[in-house]
């Protein structure tokens, strides 16, 4: 390979899912950030907080909202509040989904 074609290569940032620990890019994992104001999913992945990924597999999803592997990643307790705005965002995330 030459120097231009490994120039010309854009980097692409690699994020692993803290559930099921597969690498994937970091635009095609979900992004959930742990802000002042609460838990929430960051779909533009720019919002200031300790954050956590989560692959698109709904048994990610389910381990994330029942065990207490995301309360490790973001390293705070999450409360059933939390839980369960995290449960409606994915479940928006899915009807949106569909209708594409």
């Amino acid at each position: 390979m030459d120097m231009r074609a490994a120039q010309n290569r854009k980097h692409i940032p690699v994020r692993m899912c803290v559930i099921c620990r597969k690498k994937a890019d970091k635009r095609s994992l979900n992004r959930v950030v742990l802000t002042a104001e609460g838990l929430q999913v960051d779909r533009t992945g720019k919002l200031k907080g300790r954050g956590a990924y989560v692959c698109d597999s709904p048994s990610c999803w389910e381990k994330a909202l029942h065990t207490t592997v995301l309360d490790k990643a973001l390293r705070a307790s999450l409360t059933d509040d939390d839980r369960k705005g995290l449960s409606e965002a994915y479940n928006q995330q899915w009807l949106n989904h569909d209708r594409l």
